[in-house]
């Protein structure tokens, strides 16, 4: 890959992956350093990587830095931020978005992933299993199964009162 070619990277690539990352993290700052940690990656691996693939590596590479940090990080928790978010369930009304991001919060991470790849970032089934290590039947489940989850979450009465 060419340095021209790795700016066209950049400037393709840069708003999407974070759009991406801030909706699974809830925190810019840390979006932001895996998006640069990310095209850091790509810098350095620009000899083996070839441009057509650059966009499905570099997702690749941000999403398992992605799942590393929340590895390390799941024993520790924010209170202020869980504090925050139980203060704001008691509002009594809630706009489409916060009601289909709480129905997003209620999938397991590797269906919402998926999901957010498929139909917010627009990759193809073959993208998508590249990018989490999955098959692309494995692909086509989760995105089957959060599609349904979400149906019925945002039909429920409950949750549109």
């Amino acid at each position: 890959m060419t340095i021209k070619e790795y700016n066209r990277c950049v400037d393709d690539c840069a708003d999407g992956l974070f759009r991406f990352l801030l909706k699974n993290t809830k925190d810019e700052a840390l979006a932001s350093d895996l998006v640069q940690e990310a095209f850091l990656r790509v810098w350095e691996k620009r000899d083996v990587v070839n441009q057509s693939k650059s966009k499905t590596y570099l997702y690749t590479t941000a999403y398992h830095l992605m799942i590393d940090h929340f590895r390390k990080n799941k024993e520790q928790v924010d209170y202020e931020t869980v504090a925050y978010q139980e203060q704001d369930k008691s509002s009594p009304y809630l706009g489409l978005k916060e009601v289909l991001d709480e129905a997003l919060e209620k999938l397991p991470p590797i269906q919402k992933n998926v999901l957010l790849l498929r139909d917010y970032e627009g990759y193809s089934y073959k993208e998508i299993a590249e990018i989490t290590d999955l098959n692309e039947s494995q692909v086509k489940v989760y995105i089957y199964r959060a599609r349904l989850f979400l149906k019925k979450f945002l039909v429920s009465i409950d949750n549109i009162i």
